[in-house]
């Protein structure tokens, strides 16, 4: 299965040698993060693809100073919304009614549901549902980048004020969660690219009910 040899390819790359993906691989990469699965469709997040070597030069401090954010070719940032608003629900249902050309009023208990959120739960418990759904595109931006032979480090190690302010997001009403350099392994510097890749056996973490 080409999925399974993907993901036994990928691993978690230490340091890259600076060659640049292909704008189709990258695109390819995003269209899959972009079609990602998320609750209810809401897709309260954004992502940001850095190329620009000066800003990535800047971001660095920020991300610890891990060599694959200016080694690598691309660095993406995954941003949750800060807060989840009356409008983000109603340009999601004016989205649903013009893709799938219905109209609006056929689509209120699903909006009540929305606005349950909106109005039931604090600024921060919206933050914590956003991040979270922020985390399933990232990982289905690890999966797509794997199939398409890239290679990638996800990041949690870095300062989220200090990117949020280099990225102006706040301002976006927006908060980094995560972030993904995607570039090419450098297998003479980095120890890992010739190891064997270590995981749990499978009866230690999946659980059948037959």
């Amino acid at each position: 299965m080409e999925l399974l040899n993907a993901l036994n390819w990928r691993y978690a790359v230490k340091r890259m040698n600076g060659e640049k993906v292909p704008e189709e691989k990258l695109n390819n990469i995003l269209e899959a993060t972009r079609l990602s699965a998320s609750s209810m469709g809401l897709q309260p997040y954004k992502v940001f693809v850095i190329q620009n070597e000066e800003l990535r030069k800047r971001l660095l401090p920020a991300i610890n100073n891990q060599p694959q954010v200016t080694e690598g070719s691309h660095l993406l940032v995954f941003a949750a919304y800060n807060n989840i608003v009356e409008k983000d629900v109603q340009d999601y249902i004016n989205n649903i009614s013009e893709t799938r050309s219905i109209p609006q009023e056929s689509l209120d208990g699903f909006k009540n549901a929305m606005l349950n959120i909106v109005y039931n739960k604090t600024q921060e418990e919206k933050y914590q549902w956003a991040a979270r759904q922020t985390y399933i595109a990232f990982g289905t931006a690890i999966v797509a980048a794997a199939l398409e032979r890239v290679d990638a480090t996800p990041m949690e190690g870095f300062n989220p004020v200090a990117v949020d302010e280099l990225l102006d997001l706040p301002a976006q009403g927006l908060r980094s969660v995560t972030i993904l350099a995607l570039g090419y392994r450098d297998a003479e510097k980095d120890a890992l690219a010739k190891a064997k890749k270590v995981r749990k056996d499978k009866k230690e973490i999946i659980e059948e009910f037959a």
